[in-house]
């Protein structure tokens, strides 16, 4: 049967997780639909457009020929060093951003699993043409994994799988060759646990509406706040972030299915960079990360780079004051979405939430401040003159 030897070959390419769903219309649309009406979507208008709404409706519209969808998932979560992640002075960056971009780690091992399913159904007098999606195009990932069988809806709207947990990147292959789907996973194994919306900080997990459908209010979600909002961070939600730099994991930390079932990332791009080690493909030349002039502020020569595994707030916003810097840590790395605006935007914020948390506040934190209060871009600097306040008005000297 072609289905098992389409999972054989996902499974030999690295991934963990492989489903096949049929390439029917969407009944998730109508959701869809109401949460943009909504206005959940924030500032991300990409999601409105209708032509990318119309074709995340009916797979067609993407591969008019499609017979097949081929879902399959990476693992991503790694363990956190016992204590760190309270740690005021440390930031938080999401698990799935600690290591190498997932989309061209992702889109390598689907075009290799495009070939075998091609020599496959060749071996079986057929012949298709695929096309692959990672997180990128019009596509309601989540709802093709379900029908796929890789897992349900949680009431934090990730997809859960009842032996993986959710910590999965999902990738797609739509494909003109016929094969078998799986069966749909139908059951919601989420019961009457509301872990996920009571953890929330930012109460941004609206629970389900009347027919089951879990509801995220993205303009108060962590992620939303510090990956995909271009402006200023709303001061009434500030607090709540933390230390969080960028995006969140909290709704899945606590969720069961992710404390009893989730494992490892099987791949090693996905591991997290140390103190000092540049992404792959960076190199220093000069005393500089990639070649790159020093800036005014910055001297003749650049410090170690922070590492993505909880890296310092102090050395993570002198890293994003500097563009020089800022491009060579960020090269490669999903935590390059944010901008350099958006990353020291975020360390400001986090850094204020640190220092209101303090007696003595750091002279080092309060000197890195002081500069980026001086940024050139009036969002950092709105936001280092709020942690500045934060630390009682110590911002003088």
């Amino acid at each position: 049967m072609l289905r098992s030897r389409v999972h054989e070959a996902a499974h030999e390419v690295g991934f963990a997780l492989c489903g096949v769903a049929r390439p029917d219309p969407s009944d998730h649309l109508e959701h869809y639909r109401a949460w943009l009406a909504a206005g959940y979507h924030g500032d991300m208008a990409y999601l409105a457009r209708p032509d990318a709404v119309a074709r995340r409706g009916d797979p067609a519209r993407t591969l008019a020929e499609v017979r097949a969808i081929v879902v399959v998932g990476d693992l991503y979560d790694q363990p956190d060093p016992p204590g760190v992640p309270d740690d005021p002075s440390r930031g938080v960056i999401a698990r799935y951003a600690r290591g190498r971009d997932y989309h061209r780690v992702m889109r390598t091992k689907l075009r290799r699993l495009a070939e075998r399913i091609e020599r496959a159904a060749g071996g079986e007098g057929l012949a298709g043409v695929a096309r692959a999606y990672v997180d990128t195009g019009p596509v309601l990932e989540r709802e093709l994994a379900r029908r796929a069988g890789l897992g349900w809806f949680g009431r934090n709207t990730m997809l859960i799988h009842p032996r993986a947990g959710s910590y999965f990147f999902l990738g797609v292959l739509f494909t003109t060759v016929e094969i078998e789907p799986d069966a749909p996973f139908e059951a919601d194994h989420c019961g009457t646990c509301r872990r996920c919306v009571d953890a929330c900080p930012t109460g941004a997990l609206l629970d389900r509406d009347p027919e089951g459908a879990p509801v995220l209010d993205a303009t108060r979600c962590i992620s939303y706040l510090t990956i995909e909002q271009r402006g200023p961070i709303p001061q009434e939600l500030r607090p709540a972030l933390g230390n969080r730099v960028f995006g969140c994991d909290i709704c899945q930390e606590v969720c069961p299915w992710n404390v009893r079932f989730s494992r490892p990332a099987e791949e090693p791009a996905y591991r997290a960079r140390g103190p000092g080690e540049l992404p792959q493909g960076v190199e220093v030349e000069g005393g500089r990360p990639g070649g790159a002039r020093p800036t005014k502020d910055s001297g003749a020569a650049s410090p170690p780079h922070p590492g993505t595994d909880f890296p310092g707030l102090v050395e993570l916003l002198e890293t994003a004051l500097d563009p020089g810097r800022w491009d060579a840590f960020t090269r490669g790395s999903p935590i390059r979405r944010a901008g350099r605006v958006g990353l020291a935007r975020s360390a400001c914020v986090a850094l204020g939430n640190e220092l209101a948390r303090v007696r003595t506040p750091r002279s080092e934190a309060l000197a890195v401040l002081r500069r980026a209060a001086h940024d050139s871009d009036p969002v950092v600097a709105e936001a280092a003159g709020w942690a500045l306040k934060r630390a009682g008005g110590r911002s003088e000297g």
